[in-house]
């Protein structure tokens, strides 16, 4: 409405040369454009907040970047989905996305950690690897399952605020779906290409997955 409105008022005013006019909107659409502004604050800040407790968590720049190519892959699956829903992007789509950034990394955290752990306890680079993709192969399953099934009464029920609710589940149900399918084959495969092939030095206490999942839990 607001595109259309800009379009015809641009087709029909004309003014005399030197003179120019502005639109000032207000009600919803103000509210609407400074949440999103608010939003997108918040959305960079968290991802600094991620990027932080990523590197502390494993004590490697390497590895960490590694961790964050989940973001993209959940974004894909949250982008494909908001389009297969109608193409609208609203403020409840981008707190969908703001809890993707947290969501996307917990599986690259547990698979990276684990290879840590392996290799710790002696085990060679490549078997640390495959081995302990399949150790983690059904619990980060699981996780992803659980999660998007709670997302499904949301998308398809009829709760009280659908309006809100709906778009946020939608984009986190696409993210969990691409992110979940796409880890267990990227995150391996990319270690095995350019992960740290000695463990790093932790921050004084034993580096395991049940010690980072206790630390996940307890924030």
């Amino acid at each position: 409405l607001i595109a259309e409105t800009r379009t015809k008022i641009g087709e029909q005013v004309r003014l005399p040369a030197g003179f120019y006019f502005y639109i000032e909107y207000g009600g919803q659409f103000e509210a609407q454009e400074s949440a999103t502004r608010e939003l997108l604050l918040y959305s960079a800040l968290a991802l600094v907040g991620v990027i932080v407790l990523l590197y502390l968590s494993v004590r490697s720049v390497r590895s960490t970047l590694l961790i964050l190519t989940n973001l993209p892959l959940a974004l894909i699956g949250g982008i494909v989905a908001v389009f297969l829903g109608g193409g609208v992007l609203s403020v409840a789509s981008l707190v969908g996305f703001i809890t993707l950034i947290g969501v996307a990394n917990r599986n690259g955290i547990i698979l990276v950690t684990t290879y840590y752990q392996r290799m710790a306890a002696g085990e060679s680079y490549e078997v640390a690897i495959v081995e302990g993709s399949l150790e983690r192969l059904s619990p980060v399953l699981m996780t992803a399952l659980t999660a998007a099934l709670a997302m499904v009464p949301l998308m398809w029920g009829e709760p009280a605020g659908k309006e809100i609710l709906q778009p946020l589940a939608v984009v986190v149900f696409g993210g969990l779906f691409t992110s979940t399918a796409l880890t267990i084959v990227v995150i391996p495969t990319l270690f095995a290409c350019f992960g740290e092939r000695e463990v790093p030095p932790s921050t004084g206490k034993e580096l395991t997955v049940k010690g980072l999942e206790s630390m996940l839990i307890q924030q």
